[in-house]
C-alpha cells in the first residue's frame, strides 16, 4: 500500500485540516511471515520485543517466532488461552510486561490489537500488528474499545508503525472471521452518512476526501463479496487492504466517524449487556453487521415515508434511559450526556433541513435488496437470532443505545421526531 500517495492527495485539503498518519509500513503478500523479522528491522525495531497473541492466532502465524529469532530479537510471551474482548486489567497487565522491552508485536486482530495498542500509547513503545485474519478494521485506527467496570469506551491508543497481512494466512482464517470482516465493511454506509448529517445539522468537523477514501474501500470490498467465503488470497489481500484504509481514515479525519455510526454503538450495547452476565457477545464485526441492516433497513424506511416533520426540543424521558442500563454503567451514562449531544440540535433548522437529510439517507445507503444479497453472498450474518440477541434486548438497544456516546445519530434524534425506530424495521 502507498502510504506516500494517500498523503499527497490529501496535501492542501480543503477541509482546512493538515491530515497525517504515523503508520511507517504495511505489508500485505503472500507467504511474508518468514520475513516479519527483517520488516520490523527495516523499519527501526530494536533489540527487545513483547509478543502477545492467544492460543488460536500463534498457531496460524507459524513461522514467526523463527523470523524474529533470525533476525536477532529477544522476545517475551504473553500468550492467552483465547481472547474474547479486550479489557482494562488486561492493558495494565501489558503496561507491567513491557518495562523491559522497546517494542510490541500483537500477533492476531480485534482485542489483541486493542490491548497492545492502549499499551504502546501509554509506554511509548514501537507497535506491530502481525494480522490473522481480515476480521475487523480497526487494524490502523489510533483509539481502541476497550472494557472499563463493565462499559465500553473509546480510549486512545498509538497506531501500529507498521502492519504485516500474510495472505496465506489471512486466506485461512476461519469463514466466519472473514465475514465478520465484511460485516464490519458494511457499517461504513451508515457511518458515512450520520456524519455528513451531523456536519449539516450542528456544524461538526467533516472532510469529503476521508470520506472517499473509506467509500473507495466499501466499493472494494463490496464487489468481493462473493469471494470471501473462498480461500482466496486475491480476496483476503484485498479485504485486509481495504480494512486498513477504513482505520487509516480514522486517523487522517482524527476520529471514528469515517468507520462507524449507530450500528457500532448499538453493538456496544449488546456486547455490555453480555459481557455483565458473563455471556460471550459474538464477534464484533458480525454484531455489527446484522445490526447494519437493521438500521439501514430502518434509515430508508425513514426517508422514504417520512416527508414532513414538526421536531421539539429533546424531550428525552431520563430515568426510562437510565433504567435501560445496569447499575455499573449509570455513571458513565450519565457523563457522555452532560451536556448531551441534542442540546447543540435546533428543532427549527432539523425542520428545514429535513429534505436533505433524507436525500443524504436515501443517496449514501444501499437498498435493502443489495444489501442483503452482498451480506448473503459474503456467508454473513444477517438477522439478531445469528448473534442470539432476543426481541426484548434487540427493542432496548436500537432504542436507548444512543446515549451511550456524546454523538449525534440518526437514532437520537427520533424522541425530537416524535417517532419510534421500531416502527421502521419492516
Amino acid at each position: 500500500m502507498d502510504l506516500t500517495k494517500i498523503l499527497a492527495g490529501l496535501e492542501n485539503c480543503p477541509c482546512g485540516k493538515k491530515h497525517t498518519f504515523f503508520t511507517k509500513a504495511i505489508e500485505i503478500g503472500s507467504g511474508i511471515t518468514k520475513d516479519t523479522g527483517k520488516i520490523l528491522r527495516a523499519n527501526g525495531f530494536a533489540d527487545t520485543l513483547l509478543l502477545v497473541a492467544d492460543e488460536n492466532t500463534i498457531a496460524a502465524a507459524s513461522g514467526i517466532r523463527e523470523s524474529l529469532a533470525e533476525a536477532g530479537f529477544a522476545v517475551k510471551e504473553q500468550i492467552y488461552e483465547n481472547m474474547m474482548y479486550a479489557r482494562a486489567e488486561q492493558v495494565e497487565e501489558l503496561i507491567a510486561l513491557s518495562e523491559d522491552v522497546e517494542g510490541i508485536i500483537s500477533v492476531g486482530t480485534g482485542s489483541l490489537n486493542d490491548i497492545c495498542r492502549v499499551t504502546a500509547f501509554k509506554t511509548g513503545k514501537k507497535f506491530c500488528i502481525f494480522a490473522t485474519a481480515p476480521s475487523m478494521d480497526g487494524f490502523a485506527s489510533d483509539t481502541a474499545p476497550i472494557i472499563k467496570n463493565n462499559f465500553k469506551e473509546s480510549w486512545q491508543a498509538e497506531q501500529p508503525l507498521v502492519i504485516i497481512g500474510d495472505t496465506k494466512v489471512l486466506a485461512a482464517a476461519p469463514t466466519e472471521l472473514k465475514a465478520s470482516g465484511f460485516g464490519d465493511m458494511v457499517a461504513k454506509y451508515i457511518g458515512l452518512a450520520e456524519w455528513k448529517i451531523a456536519n449539516l445539522l450542528i456544524g461538526e468537523y467533516y472532510c469529503e476526501n476521508i470520506a472517499a477514501i473509506t467509500q473507495q474501500a466499501v466499493d472494494k470490498i463490496s464487489a468481493l463479496a462473493d469471494k470471501i467465503c473462498e480461500n482466496s488470497e486475491e480476496a483476503a489481500g484485498a479485504v485486509m487492504e481495504s480494512l486498513v484504509l477504513t482505520g487509516l481514515a480514522m486517523k487522517l479525519a482524527g476520529c471514528s466517524r469515517p468507520a462507524s455510526g449507530a450500528e457500532h454503538v448499538v453493538s456496544h450495547y449488546l456486547e455490555c449487556y453480555k459481557v455483565n452476565r458473563g455471556i460471550w457477545p459474538e464477534f464484533h464485526g458480525k454484531k455489527v453487521g446484522v445490526v447494519t441492516v437493521l438500521l439501514n433497513r430502518a434509515y430508508r424506511n425513514l426517508a422514504e415515508r417520512v416527508t414532513e416533520i414538526d421536531p421539539v426540543a429533546d424531550p428525552t424521558d431520563w430515568e426510562l434511559v437510565y433504567s435501560k442500563y445496569d447499575e455499573c454503567m449509570l455513571a458513565d451514562v450519565k457523563r457522555v450526556n452532560t451536556p448531551t449531544i441534542t442540546d447543540k440540535v435546533d428543532p427549527a433548522k432539523l425542520k428545514e433541513l429535513w429534505p436533505e437529510i433524507r436525500k443524504i439517507i436515501l443517496e449514501t445507503l444501499p437498498t435493502d435488496e443489495k444489501l442483503m444479497a452482498d451480506m448473503k453472498a459474503a456467508g454473513a450474518a444477517t438477522t439478531p437470532e445469528e448473534v442470539h440477541v432476543g426481541e426484548e434486548l434487540l427493542e432496548n438497544a436500537l432504542r436507548f443505545h444512543p446515549y451511550m456516546r456524546y454523538r449525534l445519530l440518526i437514532t437520537r434524534l427520533m424522541p425530537m421526531l416524535g417517532l419510534d425506530i421500531m416502527d421502521f424495521m419492516e
